[in-house]
């Protein structure tokens, strides 16, 4: 199982940029085509477009971010994402109890990732790499 993080999934929402094009061709050549996200990405996702929302107090200047939260519904509907359930919150306490000093968001997205045997795609290599047994790949360069 190949699970995007939210920097990967994010660029495949911009079908014309040419590093989406070389990430799906990727993507489509790989052995494994068991690919998904998390549901952590997914809350990243979704909390970023509230907090555009946020921020404009003009509720006009809210429309464009309100149309981009339903265009990110229809992307990730596509998607399989895996949950962070109970198991996974026991990997993620005992990874953060065995001093693994990353943010919380990565840590549970390393925790699902572990327990799937998953491929993580990420840009940020330099934290997941702290994560032992963890499997991290960035596929944007």
């Amino acid at each position: 199982m190949i699970l995007l993080d939210t920097d990967h999934l994010t660029l495949l929402k911009y079908t014309a940029n040419p590093r989406c094009q070389a990430l799906l061709a990727r993507m489509k050549a790989s052995d494994d085509q068991a690919i998904g996200t998390t549901i952590v990405s997914v809350e990243e996702q979704w909390r970023g477009w509230f907090a555009v929302i946020a921020r404009h107090h003009r509720v006009h200047r809210q429309v464009k971010a309100y149309e981009e939260l339903v265009e990110l519904h229809a992307f990730l509907s596509s998607w399989t994402i895996v949950p962070f359930d109970e198991r996974a919150a026991d990997r993620f306490e005992h990874i953060r109890s065995s001093g693994v000093r990353i943010g919380s968001m990565d840590l549970k997205i390393a925790s699902i990732a572990l327990l799937h045997d998953a491929l993580v795609l990420s840009a940020n290599l330099q934290d997941f790499q702290k994560v032992p047994g963890l499997r991290v790949e960035n596929w944007l360069i």
